[in-house]
């Protein structure tokens, strides 16, 4: 059996914490104190107790930062700098500190990655978008934000909410980020206690329901109910905005271009557009992970990053898109979502999946979707397809492990795609088996002696279940 990749490998969220190590001054973040208005006093401090599928029972987030634009000590730009964090932690070993020190200077780059475009403004877009940081352990923090302008007349400049997690959970950190600017219009004072008793709750289970207490002064106690989605694999994605820019078609070749593990960059205006767009393409290889550099929005200081000669999935600002037009790149997509376009391609994007099973995603989203749906409806609808993609190309892939004494698994890589039929479905599955994509997913399965009892181990015993019940009817026709 050929050799598969044997371990991940280090992605761009571990390299680009490594690189702020050494780039970027760390600003030691205090209360809040220049432009906010008023003292804020900090609460007092909660107990100090990874995009995977949770249980439940975590803790729904690592920090609260508010990330604001401060002048440099030239005195002639702005710079973001945090300028306060929720909670402090005190008393770290010096290894939790470095780490720390890493993350929290890496952080407001990517709350405000526009570059040299940083300067006070009269009116500015209320803009909900995250990013995702990568350790070098391949562990990740997700970064819920909201940025908007504070409450005043004249030219101010921009602030960022930011709630740093190991969660998954888009739709959820956007209600808890709507609560905080809620806060943010009375009074700063109040969103800490607010976030202090989100920081004590539990992270719900699928499909149940936190409820928290708040006292918001003038309204008195408020019930605040968060609701986990029941299907925990979508609850990180809205699949919205990906379709109102691009076709199906188009959304098609994208997700045959990420299946093979290529250089994809996203163009755009606005954060929130790039961020969502990128979270949903990756979302659309369920049950698979995308394994390689990962940046929904990348920092000016980072545009180097689309001259990697490794696969990347990155989001960058529409301003910048001179510079990544006129950088050494070799077999890139290059997807302008402004105007639903591609600006490169390599040119065989509608022919890596088989041309059957790419009709049938087609006509599966083609048929509608209603103003009516929640956005929960509209993912299952669009996930639907893609996930029995995979089902009908690989979902047999736990009758070919093979399992040693020891209970060690040993994938049978040859029997396994010549067990398909179709001459298109097995040349696709012969490179699909060579992806990070599918080695990872397959060394999991090969430690497990049992499947998990996950959304897609459910399709795959309901397409089983539908050949079963075809096989007697084919045989009565004959």
């Amino acid at each position: 059996m050929p050799d598969r990749p044997k371990k991940m490998e280090r992605q761009a969220g571990g390299g680009i914490l490594s690189r702020f190590r050494k780039r970027l001054p760390l600003h030691r973040a205090g209360p809040p104190q220049e432009n906010l208005g008023e003292v804020v006093k900090e609460p007092e401090r909660a107990l100090e107790h990874c995009l995977p599928n949770f249980a439940g029972g975590q803790h729904f987030f690592e920090y609260l930062l508010v990330v604001s634009l401060k002048r440099k000590h030239s005195g002639e730009d702005y710079e973001p700098r945090i300028i306060y964090q929720f909670p402090k932690r005190e008393n770290l070993l010096r290894g939790q500190q470095e780490e720390e020190d890493r993350l929290l200077g890496a952080i407001p780059l990517f709350c405000f990655p526009d570059g040299n475009e940083r300067a006070p403004l009269t009116e500015c877009p209320r803009e909900t978008f995250s990013f995702v940081l990568t350790n070098v352990d391949g562990s990740r923090k997700i970064g819920y934000c909201r940025r908007l302008l504070p409450d005043g007349h004249g030219p101010r400049l921009p602030r960022v909410y930011c709630i740093i997690s190991c969660i998954g959970c888009f739709g959820l950190f956007s209600k808890i980020l709507d609560e905080v600017e809620k806060r943010h219009q009375i009074s700063m004072a109040i969103i800490y206690p607010f976030m202090q008793g989100l920081r004590e709750a539990a992270f719900p289970a699928p499909g149940k329901t936190v409820t928290l207490k708040s006292f918001i002064p003038d309204s008195g106690t408020e019930f605040i109910s968060l609701t986990r989605p029941l299907d925990s694999h979508l609850e990180h994605v809205d699949f919205r905005s990906l379709m109102r820019c691009l076709s199906f078609e188009q959304i098609l070749q994208i997700f045959a271009s990420a299946v093979l593990e290529r250089r994809i960059i996203f163009l755009a205006e606005g954060l929130s557009t790039l961020s969502q767009c990128i979270h949903a393409t990756a979302a659309l290889l369920y049950p698979f992970s995308w394994a390689h550099t990962y940046i929904p929005v990348v920092p000016e200081s980072l545009l180097g990053t689309v001259c990697c000669p490794t696969p990347f999935m990155v989001g960058v600002q529409m301003r910048f898109r001179q510079e990544v037009l006129d950088s050494p790149m070799e077999e890139v997509l290059l997807v302008n979502l402004c105007e639903g376009t591609f600006l490169m391609s390599v040119g065989d994007e509608k022919d890596i999946l088989p041309p059957k099973l790419q009709d049938d995603i087609l006509e599966s989203l083609s048929q509608g979707i209603k103003e009516s749906q929640t956005s929960e409806q509209i993912n299952e609808h669009v996930s639907r397809p893609f996930v029995q993609f995979f089902v009908k190309t690989v979902g047999h892939y736990a009758s070919y492990i093979k399992r040693e004494a020891n209970g060690q698994g040993r994938f049978q890589e040859r029997a396994f795609y010549k067990a398909l039929t179709s001459k298109a479905n097995r040349r696709f599955v012969k490179k699909f088996v060579k992806t990070q994509l599918f080695s990872l997913f397959i060394q999991e399965a090969e430690k497990s002696k049992n499947p998990p009892a996950d959304y897609f181990q459910k399709k795959i015993r309901e397409y089983e279940e539908q050949k079963k019940q075809k096989k007697p009817k084919e045989k009565t026709v004959k």
